[in-house]
């Protein structure tokens, strides 16, 4: 089976659950009977922790000497947590558990990205290929939810979840290349593996371009925690926000799938600005609840407000990082984005659904703005000049 098949199946793996886990486990907790403050305090505390979880995860994932090793157990660990759930313990329970799980399995795709990344760069392959395969398994998940939750009870949100995940662990052993962390095939040493990301927060440049692009990604708190919630409440059925859902995915996997030589030609720098451009007229648009067929054109916009985003930040990171500590800046890429920003996106989203509905969206549209001034700076810096 060629490389970018079995890569693009393990992030299928992964983002069938997120498919389902997005969109739908706030419909969970709903059906529960948590209302959207405490919603948006479960969803939002592992990614204000995430700025540490996440770097600290990368650094005990270089430990290994073969990278998908932390993958494999991550994920196995993750089907646990996420089986425990299931038990009734209530507010506090899910809070601890979530915490758990949510920290754990936002670290798979930033460890996954390292791979891919290198081994684009070094077989000669378009990175959008295997990530945009996962993005069509979001799809699945986000529509075949959809559909069941239409006619089913959400309890079998949680029971998708916990077969996705473990579905990854199994992946991550089968499908991902044995790829070794350091080349050199040896382990590194703790002080050297924590000194790599010391390096990175104190690069200037390195924190700039992760903060920019976090504040335009983390923006789509609202949009991820109470989309669906704030639909419904339009009186948009379930299965119909599967397909918005989808949507927008769609467009983020033509974006990934078709315009690699676009994108090249455009750059990184350029491609953060169109992203946050996007996304101020994305979710502007969105906070005067338009109607349904305006959705879609809205949906659309989501190639450009995640998905160059997300390359952006990606190439960003890779350029403005080592060997030695790839692992660690993208996790910590990776926290940023979708962790304490969308951490506190996210309580601030909760709070603002509860009290002004879709004009919550006003807020998001407000962090793409400074994401935008932060991505002005780095035009200048020759290290992101093209070679």
């Amino acid at each position: 089976m060629p490389l970018t098949v079995r890569l693009g199946l393990f992030y299928g793996a992964i983002f069938i659950g997120t498919g389902v886990s997005s969109p739908y486990l706030p419909v969970w907790f709903a059906h529960h009977g948590l209302s959207g403050s405490r919603i948006g305090l479960i969803l939002s505390l592992p990614m204000l922790a995430r700025a540490f979880t996440a770097p600290l995860l990368a650094v005990w994932a270089d430990s290994f000497k073969l990278r998908r090793t932390a993958l494999l157990i991550l994920a196995a660990a993750v089907t646990v947590a996420y089986a425990l759930m299931a038990l009734p313990g209530g507010f506090a329970w899910w809070t601890v558990v979530w915490f758990a799980a949510s920290s754990m399995y936002s670290t798979l795709s930033p460890l996954a990205d390292v791979i891919t990344l290198r081994r684009a760069r070094t077989d000669g392959f378009n990175f959008g290929w295997p990530r945009g395969i996962g993005s069509a398994a979001f799809i699945v998940g986000n529509l075949g939810m959809g559909a069941i939750l239409t006619r089913g009870s959400p309890e079998v949100v949680l029971v998708w979840m916990v077969a996705a995940t473990a579905l990854t662990a199994v992946a991550a052993r089968f499908l991902l290349p044995p790829d070794p962390v350091h080349d050199e095939g040896h382990v590194a040493a703790l002080s050297d593996r924590m000194g790599g990301l010391t390096d990175l927060l104190r690069d200037p440049v390195f924190m700039t371009a992760v903060v920019s692009a976090g504040l335009i990604q983390s923006a789509h708190a609202f949009y991820y925690g109470f989309s669906t919630l704030a639909w419904k409440r339009q009186g948009i059925a379930e299965d119909m926000t599967g397909v918005l859902w989808a949507t927008g995915v769609t467009a983020e996997i033509a974006f990934m799938w078709f315009l690699e030589p676009w994108r090249r030609r455009v750059g990184p720098r350029n491609l953060l600005m169109l992203g946050g451009i996007a996304a101020v007229a994305r979710w502007s648009a969105l906070a005067f609840s338009p109607p349904l067929w305006a959705l879609f054109p809205l949906q659309a916009l989501h190639a450009l407000s995640y998905a160059a985003t997300f390359l952006a930040s990606l190439q960003l990171v890779e350029r403005l990082s080592t060997p030695r500590n790839a692992s660690a800046a993208q996790s910590l890429n990776s926290a940023l984005s979708g962790g304490v920003l969308s951490g506190v996106a996210t309580i601030l989203s909760g709070w603002l659904f509860d009290r002004t509905g879709a004009h919550g969206y006003l807020l998001m549209s407000a962090m793409c703005f400074i994401g935008l001034v932060g991505a002005m700076r780095l035009y200048g810096v020759r290290r992101l000049d093209p070679t």
